[in-house]
């Protein structure tokens, strides 16, 4: 396989993982906050605030991400009488259905957050005269993300490899011109140069999670 093949085949593929990394980033904006006001919501004293959230939830982590996929590109349209105002572009459709399902993810992990902080300092922030926003926001938050960290970062590689589902909806990314390649040229070099790409993207995004653990010192 020559070297003039390979480059021949890495831009279109390189141009493919423009939208691979387009959509990883809108998706980890944007379910993140969406996934800790989830959080909260679960956590609110007012019982169907915190009975839709969960239930939300549920639904969300309890059915496959290709499925809401589908549904938001291609069921949305046929809703009788809204289906026509319901119809998205491509990709705006996937970042909905990536960003929907990735807040309920990150939902739970800023709960187990939540979850593992020790009562003792709840107490020992009153005792110090803090406020409930004094406490939460000084106290509770910090080490609510320290704690989840780690698993924000797992959840942010599987985020990564997921962005192939784009394929499924008919978006162009990076596996898209691999398979594209392979089709034509009956070789499984694009496949192994899309791996390789893959790799690089969440070595990247491994090193940036392993340096703000160590920035925020987590042990």
């Amino acid at each position: 396989m020559s070297f003039d093949y390979i480059m021949s085949i890495l831009k279109p593929m390189l141009e493919g993982a423009q939208s691979t990394v387009l959509l990883f980033i809108i998706a980890i904006v944007l379910s993140i906050p969406l996934g800790f006001l989830l959080t909260l919501a679960i956590r609110s004293s007012i019982k169907p605030v915190a009975w839709l959230a969960s239930c939300y939830v549920y639904i969300m982590r309890g059915t496959p991400l290709l499925l809401q996929l589908l549904f938001i590109c291609f069921g949305l349209p046929m809703i009788p009488g809204i289906g026509e105002y319901l119809v998205l572009d491509r990709f705006v459709a996937a970042a909905l259905g990536f960003i929907l399902n990735y807040a309920a993810y990150f939902a739970e992990i800023f709960r187990g957050g939540l979850l593992a902080i020790d009562k003792g300092q709840f107490e020992a922030s009153q005792v110090l005269g803090l406020n409930k926003w004094q406490t939460t926001t000084r106290v509770v938050l910090p080490q609510m993300f320290r704690i989840a960290l780690p698993a924000v970062a797992n959840e942010s590689v599987t985020l990564v490899k997921d962005t192939a589902l784009l394929y499924a909806v008919a978006v162009p990314e990076l596996l898209h011109f691999a398979q594209t390649a392979v089709n034509r040229d009956f070789t499984i070099v694009p496949f192994f140069i899309a791996g390789i790409i893959y790799l690089i993207m969440t070595l990247l995004l491994t090193a940036l999670f392993k340096w703000l653990e160590h920035r925020f010192k987590f042990e």
